[in-house]
């Protein structure tokens, strides 16, 4: 049996894949650089590779080299079909890799919550061709469970956590409401001003009904800034979601 270990970059992946290979499972991890994570994200990889005694491969999409290049090239920051971004870094290349690779399973980083169990379930009956397994979920673990985790395992935390974000997400996510771009601004001003500026030229706005240069929001440092995950499962996946939370569905 052999499959494939899709790593965010975040700590529920991590140890979503941790857990298999200590199972004994083979498999074959990838991460999709979008040019746009913090910096922090290479050694949070190299670490993690030690912890694991096995090569991450990092992937690509060669057309774009960040998140504001494919906002800039396709003119679309985001709607109500998602975001372009996270199709063209992040879904795509997980479909090209189904594609061309042979596997038994995949591993994701879904944790034990409601909504990440009901996003399970949809991914699961959406696509069932993937062959999902959620370690998390099976095991009852939560992301602040994984974080304990890869702390005691001596890992440091992804810097955007220890800043206040609640995932590791790319530096300045289209997702984002205006508590979370009132971070990246206090944080990441240079991040902030180039969307600001591309949000004019565009004639659109990642917040709906707010351009970012009319952004009152007030952030305060240490607060916990929540965000929608953006990891290889696209958001238009969960659209319309009724209330399942049935881990038997999962099985």
């Amino acid at each position: 049996m052999s499959g494939i270990g899709w790593f965010s970059g975040g700590v529920t992946s991590a140890v979503a894949i941790k857990i298999m290979l200590d199972k004994g499972e083979d498999l074959d991890l990838y991460y999709f650089e979008t040019g746009s994570h913090h910096k922090d994200h290479e050694r949070f990889i190299k670490d993690c590779e030690k912890w694991y005694n096995k090569k991450i491969n990092i992937v690509q999409n060669e057309k774009y080299k960040s998140v504001d290049d494919v906002i800039s090239k396709r003119r679309y920051i985001n709607g109500p079909a998602g975001a372009l971004c996270t199709f063209e870094l992040k879904k795509k290349l997980r479909q090209d890799l189904e594609k061309n690779t042979s596997y038994d399973f995949q591993v994701f980083g879904f944790e034990d919550t409601k909504k990440e169990i009901n996003r399970a379930i949809r991914f699961k009956q959406q696509y069932p061709e993937a062959k999902p397994l959620f370690p998390l979920i099976e095991a009852g673990l939560t992301k602040e469970d994984c974080k304990k985790i890869v702390i005691e395992a001596g890992i440091k935390l992804p810097a955007m956590y220890l800043l206040g974000f609640n995932n590791s997400n790319c530096i300045g996510c289209v997702k984002g409401g205006k508590k979370y771009w009132g971070a990246i601004k206090y944080h990441f001003p240079e991040v902030f001003n180039l969307m600001r500026e591309r949000e004019r030229e565009i004639g659109r706005s990642c917040i709906k009904g707010t351009f970012l240069d009319e952004l009152e929001e007030k952030y305060f440092p240490g607060e916990i800034i929540k965000l929608s995950e953006c990891g290889v499962v696209c958001e238009v996946e969960v659209e319309g979601l009724k209330i399942l939370t049935d881990k038997e569905l999962l099985k």
